[in-house]
């Protein structure tokens, strides 16, 4: 019984064949035109299909094959119920040959010997004649009359995913179709229709890792999921990591801020940890490639400095250009590596620390503000700042505006903030302008106010500005406030975190000693993220 099930198994590249035109994934541009051809019913006597392996061209040649046969198509889509239709799978009128395994010129006397018979009971007699490269000099001598002159119910259609070894005179004789990869996007969604249809668990991020390994191949994809199916109940991310070897957009963060920082150390470390992973040095610099062209178009969209978009597009032009000399004797990663050093302190592409506090700042680089601890870099070089700014003393101030906390007092400050903002611009303070802007009063005691802000940024500069900003507000109001700067995203586990604890928050916490003798912290802000970034109006 075991048997028996095992031998009815059909992977999945077999299992989720296209059997019409509705269901091939990709190559519309081909799609469009042989349906309108039977449409129409211009039919040629000989076709070519040429492109990578795994893009659809033997289906597209059954599919073709079985349409044009149909006796009852709609709108270039076979039926699907027509004896034609029905009994394609066994019918004689379709053949195929392997010319990797039959290559020989008696194989093709065979084909002359019998293409004058006339179809059984189909419309056309069509031989698709798959990997027709492999052909031998003489076959291809033996099969151009015939190509060139067939009987009028025969179509020959010729799959190869070698172009350059098929002779012109066949070529000039046939009409060409070339297959593209498939489109990432579009193997992501056939991936997950398949979960789908089998009940299998997945994350998106597990399908467009599978994706990137397979190159724009659909069946390679297939192959990968029907392999991982069988080793996890869930196709996750970290089965594919594990099993075929993958990067994520922090690595490459990782990687592009070593170039940033001309930090060969760092830049050679990560590479030779990402080799340690497995992954395929084609899907690591695809990968890489359309991440940093993410980033080149954020950088455009958000105004960031120029040089580092000249830089990173030099960088991009260098990995597509990698990828096309790699061949199966390359050391990949060697040349990798050697590509990415060339950027290390290059007097060429050059960026100054202005420029790189603008790309993090402006989130360009993501893993930037989930891996880097930005209070610790405070902590560390604020030479400047009277508070010395930590998770410590962050939580304290946390704790402070929860301690009493008084929704009408936050009424009073909500219509007080307003007031500070316009005096903000009215007294052209602009160093202040993105705090104010991009912050909102969302926890307010008698002594302590907690703000909320829009991004990370934000979060960072006001925090590094506490006493002035604490001077010029209390000043204005005659008050005696402490702040405290959160993203909003971090309010929401703070939050959470008071929900269910409020006992916690029933002690007022003095924070004197995180004070410091250090003044100007506005020059803090400006080394950290520049002040392009600072006097925002």
């Amino acid at each position: 019984m075991i048997l028996g099930e095992s031998m009815d198994y059909k992977v999945f590249y077999r299992k989720y064949r296209p059997d019409s035109f509705d269901d091939l994934v990709g190559q519309e541009h081909i799609k469009r035109i042989l349906k309108n051809s039977v449409i129409n019913n211009k039919i040629a006597h000989a076709y070519i299909f040429t492109g990578p392996r795994g893009t659809g061209k033997t289906s597209t040649a059954k599919i073709f094959a079985k349409t044009i046969n149909c006796e009852q198509s709609i709108d270039g889509i076979a039926c699907g119920k027509c004896s034609s239709c029905i009994n394609f799978k066994t019918s004689p009128d379709i053949i195929e040959i392997d010319a990797a395994s039959n290559n020989g010129v008696d194989n093709i006397r065979d084909i002359i010997e019998n293409v004058g018979i006339a179809p059984t009971n189909s419309k056309y007699k069509i031989y698709i004649i798959d990997e027709v490269h492999m052909l031998s000099q003489q076959a291809w001598n033996a099969f151009l009359k015939t190509l060139e002159e067939p009987p009028k119910n025969v179509v020959f259609i010729l799959a190869t995913t070698d172009i350059q070894k098929v002779p012109i005179t066949v070529l000039s004789r046939c009409q060409r179709f070339d297959f593209q990869r498939i489109d990432k996007k579009l193997i992501v969604d056939r991936l997950s229709y398949i979960c789908t249809e089998e009940q299998i668990p997945f994350e998106v991020s597990a399908l467009e890792e599978i994706s990137y390994l397979s190159d724009g191949c659909l069946r390679d994809a297939l192959s990968i999921l029907d392999q991982l199916s069988k080793l996890s109940e869930k196709i996750t991310f970290d089965v594919v990591r594990d099993n075929y070897g993958t990067i994520d957009n922090n690595d490459i963060d990782r990687i592009y801020t070593a170039i940033l920082h001309n930090n060969i150390d760092d830049l050679v470390t990560i590479i030779n940890s990402v080799k340690q992973s497995g992954i395929d040095i084609k899907a690591l610099i695809d990968k890489m490639t359309d991440n940093f062209i993410d980033k080149a178009i954020n950088m455009k969209k958000k105004n960031v400095s120029n040089n580092a978009f000249k830089q990173l597009k030099k960088i991009i032009e260098s990995l597509n250009l990698l990828l096309t000399k790699l061949n199966s004797n390359s050391n990949g990663y060697l040349l990798l590596e050697l590509e990415l050093i060339s950027f290390i302190n290059d007097e060429n592409n050059q960026i100054s620390n202005r420029e790189i506090s603008q790309i993090i700042s402006r989130e360009i680089i993501s893993g930037d503000k989930n891996n880097v601890n930005i209070e610790s870099l405070i902590d560390n070089n604020n030479k400047n700042g009277k508070y010395r700014i930590c998770d410590e003393f962050i939580n304290i101030r946390i704790n402070n505006s929860f301690y009493k906390a008084n929704k009408k007092i936050k009424n009073d400050i909500l219509a007080k903030w307003k007031e500070f903002s316009d005096h903000i611009i009215n007294d052209n303070v602009k160093e202040f302008l993105t705090v104010v802007r991009n912050s909102n009063p969302q926890v307010v005691s008698s002594t302590n106010i907690l703000f909320i802000t829009s991004n990370e940024s934000t979060k960072v500069v006001a925090n590094s500005k506490l006493d002035d900003l604490e001077k010029i507000y209390n000043k204005m109001f005659a008050t005696d406030y402490k702040m405290v700067f959160i993203t909003n995203k971090e309010w929401q586990k703070v939050f959470d975190d008071y929900s269910s604890n409020k006992d916690k928050y029933k002690e007022y916490i003095d924070d004197e000693q995180f004070k410091t003798d250090m003044s100007d912290s506005l020059k803090l802000a400006e080394d950290i993220f520049g002040s392009d970034n600072i006097n925002i109006e």
